[in-house]
């Protein structure tokens, strides 16, 4: 008996030490609500509940070991769903929105997996709707960045004095060309009392089509550059960025474009209004757009949000008419986009 006794109180022992330095949570959240999209000569106006608008549902798993001496192990897993269906998103995959496992210490963090790339958290932080609602202001500006990158490894610095970098590699895994397929991006930010600098830069290859395959797509690369900053005066935020984008299929110039955002945020009680305008000028053709976008957030609680938001988009040319507003997981299907709905996280 007093042996049974004296295991026990060692495994208690044990089990407590563990908890002590590793830290498992499960989070998640639920978004959901009522979207009319219309504008659209093609299909005319929809009208739909839908999933994933101002933010993507998803439950996830976080974790960190402590490994001693400052060092200590990390991992995510998270997997996105639609809220409205109950089918996978991120085209079906297990956990599409993130899954990496990584270091973190006095030298930073290194993490190996699918991740945010820096450029799409450098978006989130300067657009006044965080990447979200149909007043996002990816509808127009740096339309068509990647968002996550795979089989790739981050690095991020410590801070120095509110300063920060990123700086992400993601093979391409494409047998006889390392270069197919291949992302490289990075950020800097600076970030002190009411100010919010960032700047974020990607190149991504594309994968040629595979042989036999239509429609065909040559080798190429896409370039992405964004400078954005936020100035938090007490009574509003000011929101600003400049972005370059330019395409290349081979030998041939695809996309080159320069676009600029101005938005504001503006705390009202347990709410805040959100505003924006986009410019983009095409510098191939006749194909320049604008977009400007409103909104509200009404906090019910610190888990729980009701939203409203409106988006626009109009241009001059063949191929910015084709430009659609859409919200934080879809990409719409006319030119005009109109929400409401609530936000949950657990």
């Amino acid at each position: 008996m007093k042996k049974t006794l004296l295991a026990l109180a060692v495994l208690g022992a044990i089990s407590g030490s563990a908890a002590a330095q590793t830290n498992v949570t499960v989070y998640g959240l639920m978004d959901l609500g009522y979207v009319r999209e219309s504008g659209s000569p093609a299909v005319g106006s929809v009208n739909k509940l839908t999933s994933g608008i101002a933010n993507g549902s998803r439950v996830g798993f976080r974790g960190t070991e402590d490994l001693g001496g400052g060092l200590s192990a990390l991992f995510t897993i998270e997997s996105g769903f639609q809220a409205d269906t109950g089918v996978m998103g991120q085209g079906g995959l297990l956990f599409g929105r993130q899954a990496f496992v990584g270091l973190q210490g006095g030298f930073g963090s290194v993490k190996l997996g699918r991740q945010y790339t820096p450029i799409d958290v450098t978006l989130g932080a300067i657009d006044p709707f965080g990447n979200g609602l149909t007043a996002k202001t990816v509808n127009l500006f740096a339309r068509g960045y990647v968002s996550r990158f795979d089989n790739g490894i981050l690095y991020t610095t410590p801070k120095f004095g509110g300063f920060q970098a990123d700086l992400g590699y993601g093979f391409g895994e494409v047998a006889g060309n390392n270069s197919a397929g291949r992302y490289l991006g990075g950020s800097v930010s600076y970030a002190a009392g009411p100010i919010n600098v960032r700047l974020a830069y990607q190149d991504t290859n594309t994968r040629p089509t595979a042989a036999g395959v239509t429609p065909a797509v040559l080798a190429g690369s896409d370039q992405n550059l964004v400078l954005g900053a936020t100035y938090n005066f007490g009574v509003a935020t000011l929101h600003a960025a400049y972005g370059r984008t330019e395409a290349d299929r081979g030998v041939t110039t695809t996309a080159e474009f320069d676009d600029a955002m101005i938005g504001v945020t503006v705390p009202v009680g347990a709410g805040r209004f959100l505003a924006n305008y986009v410019r983009r000028n095409d510098d191939l053709a006749t194909n320049d757009a604008n977009f400007y976008g409103i909104g509200y957030m009404h906090a019910l609680s610190k888990r729980t949000t009701l939203y409203t938001s409106f988006g626009k988009m109009s241009g001059k040319g063949p191929v910015s008419r084709t430009y659609t507003v859409g919200s934080s997981i879809e990409g719409g299907t006319g030119n005009k986009g109109l929400a409401i709905g609530v936000r949950h996280t657990f």
